[in-house]
């Protein structure tokens, strides 16, 4: 049983990246724009897709979950302080302290791993 809640808590901390990856390949110009209109250059939209896309599915699969965690981690810091951190809209506040939750989310697994169901050596 705790093998399987173990599988489900890493997929709910990863699958939102998962889905916002997605959306982002799918609203490509609206995003950059989004960017854009805080300073921080379209191009690297293409870095945070990547991210949003490989690393979820590293942490749910349980290979590299460390490193994975750990760049997740560091992007959930880097998108609260960029894009929400005015904290005169209940909204934004709500996003920056999701974005630090989902990153100690993170830490904990950068600490402790995951067990891979599929690349655990026997």
């Amino acid at each position: 049983m705790t093998n399987i809640l173990d599988l489900i808590g890493r997929f709910f901390i990863s699958g939102v990246f998962l889905l916002s990856g997605f959306n982002k390949i799918g609203n490509y110009e609206g995003t950059v724009g989004w960017m854009e209109s805080f300073g921080i250059p379209g191009l690297l939209l293409i870095p945070a897709i990547i991210l949003e896309l490989v690393a979820p599915i590293l942490v749910i699969i349980g290979y590299q979950t460390r490193i994975a965690a750990g760049a997740l981690s560091l992007f959930c810091i880097a998108t609260a302080i960029i894009f929400h951190t005015d904290f005169s809209d209940q909204m934004q506040v709500v996003a920056f302290m999701k974005n630090i939750a989902l990153a100690g989310g993170f830490l904990f697994l950068l600490v402790n791993g995951a067990k891979s169901y599929c690349f655990d050596k026997k």
